[in-house]
């Protein structure tokens, strides 16, 4: 049993994690930079340990610092929230070495799914539909152009290492080809100090459509259906929900069963996601599985009445999962829209200060995932997103509704925030009829 978990993590992940813990009779320790002494997960936390300064480098990303708050704090257990060292299959062999319990898959899981051009080839060979794209990792620009020559335009380049749209750019033509692919390469340096690249056939229209996955040491996994993550900009998602309006039965049933299939091959324990993009003929295709819990978590969550962070942990203990796939019925629509200090006016520039004002919406079915309060303030240094606000409903068009009144309701003043942007997006005609692609933000 787990009796003590560090939080290697910040923010609202940390919280929801500090509050799963304490249902679970479990102990937590924060970690914090010198700039989030004031944080609310340091407050929350039965103890908290600074590793840092403001810099994530030298605080939440220096592994050496949180392992050895982990030995200082006698914590027996790491869970590493989304984000930062999540799925870094050296911070999770340092903890192995160190026989520290990682919540999460293990290190060799996470190395291999990490590598876009290995997880591919595990997911084909499990029968997962894969898009067409280059076998194995490329750095040299000429050798990209040919391979993208010959698997026609437009084409998507990716960071081998990549994740949350970081070293990603599209190519419409040859023309465009040689400044997508050193941009891109630049940016995965910056990102993950790593610059190969994976070249694919772009899929120009789709939805993206991923499945909760959970599985345990005994081989046993099941999915808790689909979330539609399509409302995005710059390959970063702005709104989620769950179920997909554009998912039917069979086709959950479909796409859950080979995303089982493809978790099953990777030999993967704890919770992950398997994520799809969805053609406008029906096809799906596997884009990349995160081994991490997801900011998007929630959503599913609601709908299916499980905690996904008190199953991470039971899974880590070892627990036999008590679920079974004919026990996890759909009820009701989420939805989660993301609050980030940025001011949509001026192109989404980052807005860190002082809260002055909050107030936080509620009611029946309205759910606030956040860290933020009253005098709090919002350091430049990391991710904008301050806030999460989740909504259910007995369908989606009361979650809609819900998710209206939510925005319209809620207050941060100090700061700018996206919230009137949100606002836009549930009041669109095709948002509200179901009706868009990835590409929704840039027609709006």
């Amino acid at each position: 049993m787990i009796k003590k978990i560090l939080i290697a993590n910040r923010g609202e992940i940390a919280v929801r994690i500090i509050r799963a813990c304490r249902e679970l009779g479990i102990e937590t320790v924060a970690v914090y930079s010198e700039t989030d002494a004031e944080a609310l997960h340091t407050q929350l936390a039965d103890s908290a340990i600074c590793i840092g300064p403001a810099s994530a480098t030298e605080s939440y990303l220096n592994m050496e610092r949180i392992i050895s708050a982990t030995i200082i704090s006698g914590a027996d257990a790491i869970h590493p929230g989304f984000g930062f060292l999540s799925e870094n299959s050296k911070f999770a062999k340092l903890c192995y070495d160190c026989n520290i319990t990682f919540i999460g898959p293990s290190y060799e899981v996470i190395e291999n799914l990490g590598n876009k051009s290995n997880a591919k080839t595990t997911m084909k060979n499990a029968g997962v539909p894969v898009i067409e794209g280059s076998k194995d990792p490329i750095i040299d620009i000429e050798e990209g152009r040919k391979i993208a020559g010959e698997i026609g335009y437009p084409v998507i380049i990716k960071a081998v290492l990549g994740g949350g749209g970081k070293g990603m750019r599209i190519a419409n033509s040859a023309a465009e080809f040689n400044g997508a692919f050193s941009n891109a390469k630049k940016e995965s340096k910056m990102a993950f100090s790593d610059d190969r690249m994976y070249i694919e056939k772009y899929i120009e229209n789709p939805r993206h459509i991923e499945f909760q996955i959970l599985a345990d040491k005994y081989g046993n996994v099941v999915h808790l259906g689909e979330r539609e993550c399509s409302i995005q900009r710059n390959h970063q998602k702005l709104l989620e929900e769950a179920p997909s309006s554009a998912i039917s039965s069979s086709l959950r049933n479909k796409m859950g069963e080979v995303a089982v299939n493809g978790a099953k091959a990777a030999k993967y324990e704890n919770a992950g996601t398997i994520e799809f993009l969805l053609d406008e003929d029906g096809s799906f295709y596997f884009m990349e599985m995160n081994t991490r819990i997801q900011v998007e978590h929630p959503v599913t969550e609601e709908v299916t009445g499980i905690d996904l962070i008190k199953e991470q942990i039971r899974i880590a203990e070892g627990d036999k999962m008590n679920l079974k796939q004919e026990d996890i019925v759909i009820t009701g629509h989420a939805i989660e829209c993301r609050i980030n200090a940025e001011d949509p006016e001026e192109n989404f520039r980052p807005s860190p200060g002082e809260i002055k004002e909050y107030h936080m919406p509620g009611g029946n079915g309205i759910r606030i995932d956040s860290a933020i309060y009253q005098g709090i303030k919002i350091s430049p240094y990391y991710d904008s997103m301050i806030a999460k606000i989740i909504v259910h409903g007995k369908d989606r068009k009361e979650a809609i509704r819900k998710m209206d009144s939510a925005l319209g309701e809620l207050v941060i003043n100090g700061i700018k925030t996206n919230t009137h942007f949100q606002h836009e997006i549930v009041n669109h005609k095709n948002f509200k009829d179901g009706n868009f692609t990835i590409k929704f933000i840039d027609e709006m």
